[in-house]
C-alpha cells in the first residue's frame, strides 16, 4: 500500500510522527517520507534521533505551518498520503489561547483539505481524540470542528477532484506527553510517595502508539471517505494505574479539573445509526446525502445496537493491577 509512496506528517515531529516514521520504514518500503512542522529545533532533534534507525535518504524535513496555505501547497505537491497530526492539544492552552486555537485546528484543518484537494493527494487520515466527543473544552470543541471538516470535505470530490479523507480518534496515548504517566514516573524517580489523581472515579481507554499507527495504516489501506475509525482497546481505572506504578502509594485526590471528563467517550448513542462493529475496530460512518452506505460499508462489520456507546467505563475489557504493570513494562 505504501510502498514506493510519498507520504506527508504535519505535526510530525509529535510522538505520534516519530513513531509512525519507524514502522512506515518497518512495514513498507516509501519512497519518501515528509515531515511537516514548525519547530526546526524538534527537527534537528528528531534527525539525530533516528540517523541510525531509518533511510534517512527518504526523510524529508519541511519548516511550515497548516496555518500558512502556500506553505502546505507547496509542500502537498507530489504527495500521494497526508496525516493530519498537526494541533494544539493542551486542553489549559486553549482555554487561554483561544484564538489561536481555532486558527491552527480548525483553520489549519481547512487548509489542509483545500491543499489536498487541489494538489490531488490520493488520502488524507486526519488524527481526533475522544475531546471531541461531546465537547467540554475549547480543545474538544475545535477537533469537533476538525473532524467535521474532514468528513464533510468528501462531498467536494466531486468529478474533479480524488482525494478521501477519513479520521481516526483515540484518547490519550499510554506514555505520550498528553499522558498521566511521564508525570508520575518522575514523581516516583525523584523518591516521591504520593501521587496525584484527579478524581478516583475516573477511568480511561489503554491505546498505545503502536495501536495508533496501526489503525492509522487500516484507514489509509481501506477508507472510502468519511469513516471514523476507532480502536476496540481495554479500559483501566486510574487507581490500578497509581498502584502498578508505584504499589502501596499514597493517593492525593485533588478534584477534577476545568474541561476534564471522569470517563472517555469513543461512539455516542447518536452515532449508533452509522457504527459498525468489527474484530478489532469500530467505524463511525457519515450520515450525509452524499454518502452511499450501501455500497461503502465494508464487509465484516455487524451493526451495533441503536443506543450503543463505547465509553471508558462501560467497556467489556478491562485491565487490572497486574495487566497494567505488564503493559507498562512494555512502554
Amino acid at each position: 500500500m505504501l510502498n514506493n509512496k510519498t507520504i506527508l506528517i504535519t505535526g510530525g515531529t509529535g510522538s505520534f510522527g516519530k513513531k509512525f516514521l519507524e514502522m512506515v520504514f518497518a512495514n513498507y518500503n516509501p519512497q519518501k517520507v515528509i515531515i511537516y512542522s514548525r519547530d526546526e529545533y524538534k527537527q534537528s532533534v528528531m534527525k539525530s534521533e533516528y540517523a541510525d534507525k531509518v533511510d534517512m535518504n527518504k526523510v524529508r524535513f519541511f519548516i511550515g505551518d497548516v496555518r500558512d496555505k502556500e506553505r502546505l501547497y507547496r509542500a502537498f505537491a507530489g504527495v500521494d498520503y497526508v496525516i493530519h497530526a498537526a494541533a494544539m492539544k493542551q486542553v489549559p492552552t486553549c482555554e487561554y489561547n483561544p484564538f489561536e486555537a481555532i486558527k491552527t485546528n480548525i483553520h489549519g484543518a481547512q487548509n489542509v483539505i483545500d491543499a489536498a484537494l487541489d494538489c490531488s493527494v490520493k488520502k488524507v487520515v486526519a488524527l481526533s481524540t475522544d475531546k471531541a466527543v461531546n465537547p467540554i473544552n475549547l480543545y474538544g470543541g475545535t477537533k469537533l470542528v476538525s473532524d467535521k471538516l474532514f468528513v464533510a470535505a468528501n462531498a467536494y470530490r466531486g468529478d474533479n477532484y480524488q482525494t478521501i479523507f477519513s479520521v481516526v480518534r483515540y484518547g490519550n496515548v499510554a506514555g505520550s506527553r498528553g499522558s498521566v504517566i511521564p508525570i508520575w514516573k518522575k514523581i516516583i524517580e525523584n523518591g516521591g510517595t504520593t501521587l496525584g489523581v484527579t478524581d478516583m472515579r475516573m477511568t480511561r481507554f489503554w491505546i498505545t502508539l503502536e495501536q495508533g499507527v496501526e489503525l492509522v495504516f487500516k484507514a489509509l489501506e481501506e477508507s472510502k471517505g468519511g469513516e471514523t475509525y476507532i480502536s476496540k482497546i481495554p479500559s483501566f481505572h486510574i487507581g490500578d494505574l497509581a498502584e502498578a506504578m508505584l504499589p502501596g502509594c499514597k493517593i492525593d485526590e485533588f478534584g477534577i479539573r476545568e474541561g476534564e471528563k471522569l470517563h472517555e467517550i469513543m461512539v455516542t448513542k447518536d452515532d449508533s445509526w452509522t457504527t459498525y462493529e468489527y474484530d478489532k475496530h469500530f467505524i463511525i460512518y457519515p450520515h450525509y446525502d452524499w454518502a452511499k452506505l450501501e455500497q461503502d460499508i465494508l464487509p465484516g462489520g455487524t451493526k451495533v445496537p441503536e443506543g450503543f456507546s463505547y465509553t471508558s467505563d462501560n467497556n467489556k475489557e478491562w485491565m487490572d493491577v497486574d495487566m497494567l504493570k505488564k503493559a507498562l513494562n512494555n512502554l
